[in-house]
């Protein structure tokens, strides 16, 4: 019986990339199935046997620990460095996007709210 190890969905390709690189380095033999464009499958990968999946799920395991160690040390290092995070670090960063942005999503709901308003 197939054991879903991971699922793919809103994984970036570099993570994703370094899986299946951690996969091939401990010859686990494993499939991976896409996630859909749409969203509906979240694809994944995938192993039949179950001791296969036990060894996979502890090299992942692993693996992610490793991983949240290293984000978070980037992200003290972004923080260091004066990248904040936030909505006032988009607005510096990018000015006319986000104004872009804060004007499509109120007519959209103007445009939303129109038909209620109208009622009153």
């Amino acid at each position: 019986m197939p054991h879903h190890l991971m699922n793919l969905r809103h994984v970036p390709d570099d993570e994703a990339d370094e899986i299946r690189s951690l996969f091939e380095a401990h010859e686990v033999r494993y499939y991976e199935t896409p996630p859909s464009k749409w969203g509906i499958s979240m694809g994944g990968f995938w192993v039949h046997d179950d001791d296969e999946a036990a060894r996979a799920r502890a090299l992942l395991n692993e693996y992610q620990q490793q991983r949240l160690e290293t984000q978070r040390q980037a992200f003290r290092d972004r923080l260091a460095a004066g990248e904040g995070t936030g909505i006032w670090s988009m607005i510096r960063r990018r000015p006319v996007r986000t104004l872009a942005a804060v004007l499509a999503m109120v007519v959209i709901a103007g445009i939303s709210l129109l038909p209620f308003l109208r009622l009153g």
